[in-house]
């Protein structure tokens, strides 16, 4: 619990716009950590200009990868940049950290890649069982609708076959946005070894495919009271919470890759 707080959350809590510097340290502070792993990551960079409100902005999608010639793989994804929101007169100082939009995410993400670092690194040359990527977007609302269409790219940045019908070899996406509740087949083995924390808290799984790629979008419902405002902070993230959905999809990606 403390390595997703201390290590992998606070770097990410600053003010992170699509091609600012705080963007950028976010970024090296992802793309290090991951690489500083046993596993193997071979982590890229994917970048373009897009042009927004406030201009052409740079994008960079941080991609990571085991085995880019895998033929199939689930990828792991959530945004890392924060939201432009309308300064607030009262507190003209203030700036959007997206704790949970998506900070919390992001250090989720990071603390799955450091818990299941040996497990993962072992599975690496073992067939059929899909090999994991991890995919962190730039944007916010747009990310896991794009995740699909950059999926398609992958095939040409990482080398990836084609197989069957899912794009670059995916077979399931997983977004991750916000904490929700566990599911009812994996908590109540986790609560007999005492590893969940009592909590209550509702869920929103939304699952289709496109392209032959399954989605499973991760979101609460309804969406907290600070979403999208100043109060997105780590003080207002429910710790059980963010742990136990952390164990939970630590549990389900075990089972997926074959562990």
């Amino acid at each position: 619990g403390t390595r997703l707080w201390e290590t992998h959350l606070r770097p990410i809590l600053i003010e992170r716009l699509p091609g600012t510097l705080g963007s950028q340290a976010v970024r090296q502070h992802i793309s290090s950590t991951l690489s500083s792993l046993s596993t193997g990551w071979t982590v890229e960079l994917d970048s373009f200009l897009s042009p927004t409100p406030r201009g052409q902005v740079t994008f960079s999608n941080i991609i990571a990868t085991l085995d880019p010639g895998a033929p199939r793989r689930l990828l792991l994804t959530c945004h890392y940049d924060s939201k432009v929101l309308p300064l607030d007169p009262r507190v003209p100082e203030s700036v959007f950290l997206g704790a949970s939009d998506s900070a919390v995410p992001c250090a989720m993400i990071l603390e799955l890649a450091s818990t299941l670092d040996t497990q993962l690194k072992g599975l690496n040359q073992q067939v059929p069982f899909p090999v994991l990527s991890i995919n962190l977007f730039p944007g916010t609302e747009f990310y896991i609708y794009l995740s699909v269409y950059h999926t398609a790219k992958l095939r040409h940045h990482c080398s990836l076959p084609q197989k069957g019908k899912s794009t670059a070899g995916v077979t399931l996406l997983l977004g991750i946005e916000i904490q929700t509740h566990y599911h009812k087949t994996t908590s109540p083995r986790l609560m007999e070894f005492c590893l969940m924390k009592y909590f209550q808290s509702s869920i929103y799984f939304f699952f289709h495919t496109n392209s032959g790629v399954h989605v499973l979008h991760v979101i609460a419902t309804p969406f907290p009271l600070f979403w999208y405002t100043l109060d997105d902070t780590e003080e207002n993230m429910h710790r059980p919470t963010v742990e136990n959905l952390t164990k939970v999809l630590a549990v389900f990606l075990a089972e997926y890759l074959g562990f």
